[in-house]
């Protein structure tokens, strides 16, 4: 065989490979959420479309599946705040970025709440050291130029930020997560003084845009 047939056949088992790993993961996510962390790796491979073989030889135990679900959560997140910066840097609203990014991470953890629980349950880490220095260094761009935009109040830090998502009510349904990101969202901007800075305040009731 040539080493480019060699090639040949590598290069599409990686991406079945890629693509199955993907599925287990989007199933296992919704099983767990669906039926708890008690449900059995077969129901997870049935739901992903693979055989059971193949689920255990990307994830040899259900604690190493479901740490992986919560860390491409936090990867997904990392990326996320990495785009709001950078649209930062590139002169979009730092009011409207951060409070747009707070509830697309809100939203994110409620899709992922049950995978959390799961793992604790589990006793599985979840840490990932990567994507949490990723996603505080892009933030605090983001927040570093706000206040200079005055936009954000002066003593906002990134512990305000993973305060508020930590604490949000993500086993609420989706219109009430949306109402209390629009209570506390004014908390985190400096009030309008005149009618020319209401587009900051209103960055915080169009939290979908």
């Amino acid at each position: 065989m040539t080493e480019g047939g060699a090639l040949g056949q590598g290069m599409p088992r990686r991406a079945d490979a890629a693509r199955n790993r993907a599925r287990i993961l989007e199933a296992a996510r919704e099983q767990v959420r669906l039926h708890g962390p008690e449900v059995g790796m077969d129901a997870i491979a049935a739901a992903a479309g693979v055989a059971v073989g193949t689920l255990y030889r990307h994830f040899p135990a259900k604690g190493d599946l479901v740490g992986a679900v919560v860390r491409e959560f936090l990867e997904a997140v990392a990326a996320d705040v990495e785009s709001a910066a950078n649209r930062v840097d590139n002169g979009a609203s730092p009011a409207a970025e951060l409070i747009a990014l707070i509830g697309r991470a809100i939203d994110r953890g409620a899709s992922n709440h049950a995978s959390k629980l799961a793992a604790q349950q589990l006793g599985v880490s979840t840490a990932h050291p990567e994507a949490e220095r990723r996603s505080t260094e892009s933030l605090t761009r983001l927040i570093h130029a706000g206040r200079l935009a005055n936009q954000f109040r002066m003593d906002l830090v990134v512990a305000d930020v993973y305060l508020l998502v930590a604490n949000a009510p993500v086993d609420m349904p989706a219109k009430d997560r949306t109402r209390w990101l629009e209570l506390v969202a004014p908390g985190l901007l400096v009030p309008p003084s005149d009618p020319s800075r209401g587009s900051e305040a209103d960055g915080a009731r169009d939290l979908r845009s």
